[in-house]
């Protein structure tokens, strides 16, 4: 049987812990809870505050590569861990011109999406699929002539051009390539290596940094002399007898 003394003790413990001593543990508890979530807010704004601060990168100048900055701002903002939120913020605080005019044209909502703001400044700048088109099949500059930084280049402009992928498309992508390449090379390293017919990139970078360590020079066609003007030693007897 239950302890009479017992039941009445427990019935005056219930009877002690009223409804405003259970209103005062759960403010108890919620006031914990809201402390422990603003020391979790409060370590998040000191890490933002520090990655903003670390983020330290030169305007961009008129001269600069649009693209090239933008890359640029892309690698620098990954290592400093900027918070992706305040990229494209950042970003259009730092780009000048035309860049600066399609940011400040893009509505609040669409300015803090950075890829829809990066798409705007491209597209304004008239850098898409057709540009790296034109870029892939022109002549290049003096300094992208070395094999191995031509090849990289090419590929790179074909990537953004065409974006291949799959086995059959990669295999096209490479004759592509292969093809502008040696159209790109240098003139006598371009004779070497179509006279030995690569039929891929890598057998065609591969002729292209031999000659061109080799330090070899390609013979050059001799012009067609007239009998007067023919190297003496050249000419047979008889025909050295006939010019006397």
């Amino acid at each position: 049987m239950e302890d009479p003394d017992l039941a009445t003790y427990a019935s005056m413990q219930a009877m002690a812990i009223g409804p405003a001593d259970v209103l005062g543990q759960n403010l108890q508890a919620l006031t914990q809870i809201l402390n422990s979530q603003q020391q979790m807010l409060d370590r998040q704004q000191d890490w933002l505050q520090h990655s903003l601060a670390s983020f330290k990168m030169p305007k961009m100048t008129k001269d600069d590569d649009p693209e090239a900055y933008i890359e640029a701002f892309e690698r620098h903002a990954l290592m400093t861990r900027l918070d992706k939120r305040y990229w494209a913020s950042q970003l259009g605080a730092l780009v000048v011109g035309k860049a600066q005019a399609a940011y400040q044209a893009l509505s609040r909502d669409d300015a803090q999406d950075y890829e829809h703001m990066k798409e705007a400044i491209l597209y304004r700048l008239e850098i898409n699929p057709e540009h790296y088109r034109r870029q892939f099949w022109a002549k290049k500059g003096p300094e992208d002539k070395r094999p191995r930084v031509l090849l990289q280049l090419l590929r790179d402009l074909l990537d953004k051009w065409v974006s291949p992928a799959g086995q059959d498309r990669e295999a096209l992508a490479d004759q592509i390539v292969l093809e502008q390449f040696q159209n790109d090379l240098e003139e006598r390293t371009q004779r070497w290596v179509q006279q030995h017919t690569p039929r891929t990139c890598e057998e065609a970078l591969k002729l292209a940094e031999a000659f061109t360590a080799s330090g070899a020079n390609y013979p050059r066609e001799r012009r067609n002399l007239g009998p007067s003007m023919e190297p003496q030693e050249n000419r047979s007897a008889g025909d050295r007898l006939a010019a006397t």
